[in-house]
Order: C-alpha cells, then structure tokens, then sequence
C-alpha cells in the first residue's frame, strides 16, 4: 500500500482571506507564478511586502491595493470607510512612504443599500483622509443585484514616496522588537458587536490612520528602523512568524511586556482566544537597532497615537524562522494560526 501526502483542496476557503499561512501559500501557489520581477529598482509581488516600491531617482514610489469587506459595516470606533483609508495608509507607512500622496476608491455596493449609509461611510472616509493628510484623488462605482454580496465592497489603493524603503525582511540578531500601542482591539470589538456579546469593558476598535505616529518614529530612529509591519489579518502572531521568516531569525516575546486592555484581555480569555493572533487596525511592529530602540519607544509614547507603545521582544540567530513566548515561567513555540479566528475583519 503506497503512503499519500495530506489532501489539498481544489476549492478556496475562508482561511485562505484570513491572513496567516493559508493566506499565504495561496498567494505563492495562485498569484505570485509569472510575477516575480527580477527588475533593478523594483520591489515587487515576490517580496510579499505591504506594498512595492520603484525607484524614480534617488527616492522610492511606494504603492499598495487593498479590498475591504467588514462585517458589520460599522462597528464600535470605526466603519468600514475609516478602515478602508487606515488600512491602505498604514501600508504604506510602515514600508516607509508616511506622506501618502493620493488614493484611490472603487466602491461595489449592493442594490437597495441606503444612501444614507452611503453618505455616512462618505463622511468617514474624507474624515480619515483630512487625519491621514490626504486625499481621494480618483475611484469608481459599481452597483450589484440584491442579494449579490453583503452591502458594501470597497476597494483602495495609495501611493507615497520616500527616500528609504523600509522592508519586513530587515531583522538582524540583537534587534528589539517595538509594537506601537494595544493589542487585539479591532477584531475583538467587531467580535463583539458581530455575535452581540455582552462583554465587560468597553471595546473600541483602533482603526486609526498611523502615518504621522510612523513619521515621528522614523524621525528619531532613522536608519536603525530596519524593519516595519502591520499586523492586521492574523494578528501579531502572524506577523511576527512572516518577519522571523523572511529576516532568518528567531523571535522572542516576552508576554509581561504586552500592551493588552482590560477588556480585551478579560474577552480574550472568555472566548479562548489570544490576543495575539487578533487583528489590529491602527499599530504596527517596528523592529529596532539596540542603541536606537530607547529612542524610538521614547518618540512613540510621545506621540498621542502610540501612548501605550512598548518594546515587547528580541531577535536572535538561533531557530531562525521561530517565534518563541516567554511566560516568564517558561518558553514554548508561538505558533501562527492558519488565518485570523474571525473572518471579514477587514
């Protein structure tokens, strides 16, 4: 009897939009084949970045797309206009470009949507853009029959530009890594209003626009930040493997340093879940040049968008491509989910 390897399905699932390996291995398997660019001056699909880059002189133009497809549409601190703007700024800013030069905005809406709510999700995106210090510069509409997809789609797309492009692939052994404020906030308020969850605490999600929190920071740390993600769809967790393995380090966490909130942490613990593998819209993970991190984390706390900021880990040459927690009563392995717990988050 010949032994068989594991079934791979033929059919994609919902695990394979939420972030973490799954999401991944499609891109590699489906998408990245006949793309790589092997182009002098261009970071492109293969570096499975936040963006690309291409050089125009002696600077870089950053752009990134993302599709938006939240359920709810308006959730406690945000909606899915706010998150559309956030999410396309702050992939840009964490590959370097903070001044976002213009966006994009292609809106698929469902017919029989309310155009009140049409005009609400309006508000906020030009609201977020005014924070952001930009602007929507072109778009397009289409309308889908009734039943045809939930509401609303929105997709974006920005460009920036910038002298340095700052990568997720940059860690070196001894650098510390710096998360920017709490975690687990966005997808646990949309958890929570999703499922109608009588929660303790008040859950907010942070979907904030984080550009001018990176700028200060790139201001302080120059050159010594060599290193910036997001952690959106899969959380920290997931971000943190995809920087240990592209960086050929290893990744230590020490749990006491987590910014977590009371409530987030008391939901987390309810539900079985970890904040850490809980999406976040409004942070990001910087990592540090030791003689740099005080700095930078210094830069961060001073800024009113990076307040709770901490210096939550190291890196280091031994098992590379490994995330590890530290308990303080002892180590294991932080495993990376295959997606995000909750699907639809962003």
């Amino acid at each position: 009897m010949s032994s068989t390897g594991p079934v791979i399905s033929e059919r994609v699932s919902m695990q394979d939009g939420a972030g973490g390996r799954a999401m991944r291995s499609l891109v590699e398997e489906i998408f990245l084949p006949g793309f790589e660019s092997d182009q002098e001056g261009v970071i492109g699909l293969s570096a499975m970045d936040d963006g690309a880059a291409i050089r125009l002189g002696d600077r870089w133009l950053v752009l990134t797309t993302d599709s938006h497809v939240v359920h709810p549409i308006f959730f406690p601190g945000g909606d899915i206009g706010r998150l559309a703007i956030a999410g396309t700024v702050n992939d840009l800013a964490v590959m370097g470009a903070t001044r976002v030069l213009g966006l994009t905005c292609a809106a698929i809406i469902e017919e029989g949507l309310p155009k009140t709510i049409l005009r609400r999700i309006q508000r906020s995106i030009r609201e977020a853009c005014a924070e952001a210090g930009t602007s929507i510069v072109t778009g397009d509409t289409k309308v889908m029959g009734r039943g045809e997809l939930d509401g609303i789609i929105l997709n974006t797309s920005g460009i920036g530009m910038c002298e340095r492009v700052v990568s997720d692939a940059g860690l070196h052994p001894g650098d510390r890594i710096i998360v920017t404020g709490s975690l687990g906030d966005h997808g646990m308020a949309v958890m929570a209003v999703r499922h109608e969850l009588e929660l303790d605490g008040d859950l907010e999600s942070d979907v904030m626009p984080i550009n001018d929190l990176i700028d200060a920071a790139l201001r302080v740390g120059g050159s010594g930040i060599v290193a910036m993600k997001d952690p959106t769809r899969g959380g920290v967790a997931s971000a943190l493997h995809e920087m240990a393995t592209k960086s050929h380090v290893g990744i230590v966490i020490a749990e006491v340093c987590l910014p977590v909130r009371a409530a987030v942490r008391s939901a987390s613990e309810l539900l079985g879940i970890d904040p850490l593998r809980i999406a976040n819209e409004g942070k990001a993970l910087l990592g540090v040049r030791p003689d740099r991190a005080a700095d930078v984390l210094d830069a961060l706390r001073h800024h009113p968008k990076g307040r709770d900021a901490a210096i939550i880990g190291e890196c280091f040459a031994e098992r590379a491509g490994s995330v590890v927690l530290d308990t303080g009563f002892g180590r294991r392995l932080l495993t990376e989910a295959d997606g995000e717990p909750l699907p639809r988050i962003c």
